[in-house]
This record gives C-alpha cells, structure tokens and sequence, in this order.
C-alpha cells in the first residue's frame, strides 16, 4: 500500500458511495414516480445503461487525457448528474430521474476503471493484491453509503432531494482527492503507432473469454438480487432503516474480503478462489428461498456480497494477463461493457420480476448463470491443466 494506491482506494469507497446510495433509494424514488410499479428500477438499469454506452468514450477519453485526467471528467459528470436528479425527485419527473441516471452512467464506467488503475500503482508483483486493496476501499461506500440515504432522505420536505444533493457533495470531495495521485505517465507511443492486436483476436483467448463471462455474470446476479432487495423487503413492511442495514452488510461483504483476496488468490490460485466465489452465490440464493424475515435478508444478501467479491476480483486478476500495456483501454472497455449490458438487462429483470413474479422466481432464475460460470471455470483449467492459475 502507497500513497496513490490509498488515495485510489477512498476514491474507490466515494465511488461507491455514490452507486450504493443510487441502488438504496432509486428503485424507491422510481417507484414512486413511474406510470407503472414494473417500471421502478428502470432508474437503477438507467445508471448501468449509461455505464454501457459510456464505456467506449471512456476508454477514448483515457487514451487522450490518461487515467487522472478521465477520471476527474467522471466525477464532474456524478456531481452534474446528482444535482439532476434532484431537480426531478423535487419536481417530480420520473423520466428526468431516468435521464440523470443515464449519464450518471459515465462516471460508473470511469469508477469501474479503478480497479484495473490499482494494479499500475505498484510493482508487477503485486498486481492482485493491488486490485483487491482498492476494491477494499469500497468498505467506505458500505460505511456511508445506506447511512448517507437514510439520514439525509428526509432532510428536505421531499423525500431523498437531500440524499442527491449529498451526493454531488460527495462528488467535490472525490475529485479534490483524486487531484493528488500520481498515476504512471500514459505509453503514448502505443496510441500514436496504433500498436497492438486486434480486439477480435484479444477476445478469441480463452482467459479472455472467461474472465469477462464471470466477470459479467458475477456482477449481473450480485445486481439482479441487490436491486429488488429494497423492493421486496418494502412490500414485507420493513422500515428504510432495516433496508438500509441489510444493503450496509451487503456491501461490506463485498469489499471487506479485499483485505484478504488477493493473498488468497497468491495462495491457492484465481480460478480456485472464482470458484468458491461462484458457490457462495449459490448459496446465497439457497438462503434467500430459505425465508423472507430479517436474518434471511441479512444472511443471504452478505454471502452476495462476498461470492461477488472473490468472483470479480479474481475475473479482473485473470483479465490483466490477457491483453498488453498498449491493448489496456480497449481491452478493459470490452469487458466493462458486457458487464454494464449484462447489469442493465438485470437491472430492468429485477425490478418486473420482483413486483410481478416475486423473490422466489427471481433467485431461482440465478442458478443457471452461476451453473454456467463454473463450467467455463473448468474449461478454462482443462485448456491449461498445468498451467499455475
């Protein structure tokens, strides 16, 4: 751990301050404010639609302005799009929440760029480490997050215009702190030679390949379950404040295990820590059908958090050995777009499913993808049974 590694890391914790507190009252807000109940987590899918759309410009704009200056573009789009957002909660606009949630989605494809950012912070060596630390960083997020939405929701006498004010707050503090890493100086020879392979042969290994699929479909299931959590423990008449601490350990246990990730995948290999990552969100579901009281919710959101957070820090673990230094913005674009399209597609599912189907459905119907993950998991090891993964 170094300065800028550190720093990087509370960037991390603001950044998901911003995307925890967003999950917290968007559905909500939505819900409120959509012509139709089914349509109240279109806000949420908003946020990682425009994460999609964004990830090319993203990955063009960290080529022109490198990885300091990008990321302060990102932040300046989260304190404009939250000040949206609360002129539409205020005035009751629900596409205007929509739209404010869509270009919010540029700075969550710059904040889903830090990871990757951590391993240039620090000796080669220590790349994994590097990435869990940083993703440990978003303890903050869990922290401040739910308690941000639940005291500064009423503080106005519209409901959650405080909450998205905070945010733009947050946003200011985020940037002034970035303002002071030191990031490597960007290979710019790479850009102006137009070195490197094409993206079609870079996404025809299989490391590639694996890593992006569990990287996706870690992110979409941890997302399709979070998402509705709000919604279904609300239609069981829990308070926001027990909302709020359920999503509080839900966070925690997606990036508490930070401090301890990358040593595990050191000690006992990446696919073997994505694996057990991948059985931890099966057994999440397993809790999840198991009841609807606190403890269930408690329990089973807490295993989704740390499933997660093996499945995805080991995905971008295994991502850094397939692509080179000058092949990095266009490779880590690949894969943060299929994770934002995988995301918007469970964003919307979580939300008509949740309200029409109930929890049952929408946990049962994470069983095949994570089924899937494992099987690309072992066909990746029989591809390179020797190889030290």
């Amino acid at each position: 751990m170094n300065r800028n590694l550190f720093l990087l890391a509370v960037c991390q914790g603001l950044f998901l301050v911003n995307n925890v507190t967003f999950i917290a009252i968007n559905g909500l807000v939505g819900l409120e404010l959509a012509p139709f109940p089914w349509m109240a987590t279109l806000p949420i899918m908003g946020y990682v639609v425009g994460g999609a759309l964004a990830a090319p410009l993203v990955a063009r704009t960290q080529e022109r302005h490198g990885r300091r200056g990008s990321f302060q573009i990102g932040l300046i789009v989260a304190l404009g799009s939250a000040l949206l957002a609360a002129v539409a909660a205020q005035h009751q606009m629900f596409w205007l929440l929509l739209l404010a949630t869509v270009i919010a989605g540029y700075y969550n494809a710059n904040g889903q760029l830090y990871r990757f950012a951590a391993a240039e912070l620090t000796h080669p060596a220590w790349h994994e480490k590097a990435v869990s630390l940083v993703l440990a960083g978003g303890l903050l997020g869990a922290v401040i997050g739910p308690n941000l939405a639940n005291w500064t929701r009423a503080i106005l006498p519209i409901p959650f215009v405080g909450a998205y004010i905070a945010l733009a707050v947050v946003a200011l503090v985020a940037m002034g702190l970035m303002a002071l890493i030191r990031f490597p100086a960007e290979p710019t020879h790479h850009i102006e030679t137009g070195q490197g392979r094409p993206m079609g042969q870079i996404m025809r290994q299989p490391v590639f390949f694996v890593a992006t699929l569990s990287a996706a479909i870690g992110y979409g299931v941890m997302n399709l379950l979070m998402a509705a959590t709000p919604l279904v423990m609300d239609q069981h008449q829990f308070a926001f404040g027990s909302i709020a601490m359920v999503l509080q350990w839900h966070v925690i246990g997606m990036y508490a295990p930070g401090f301890i990730t990358g040593h595990l995948i050191r000690r006992f290999g990446v696919l073997q820590v994505m694996g057990v990552g991948t059985l931890l969100l099966a057994l999440c579901v397993f809790v999840a059908l198991s009841g609807t009281g606190m403890t269930e919710f408690m329990v089973a959101l807490t295993l989704l958090g740390v499933g997660w957070n093996f499945l995805f820090t080991g995905s971008t673990t295994l991502a850094l050995g397939a692509y080179r230094p000058e092949e990095k913005d266009r490779a880590q674009a690949a894969i943060n777009f299929w994770v934002f399209v995988t995301m918007a597609v469970t964003s919307f599912t979580s939300g008509a499913v949740a309200t029409t189907r109930g929890w049952a459905w929408l946990n049962l119907g994470s069983l095949p993808a994570l089924l899937l993950v494992m099987m690309a998991l072992f066909w990746l090891w029989r591809q390179e049974p020797k190889k030290a993964w």
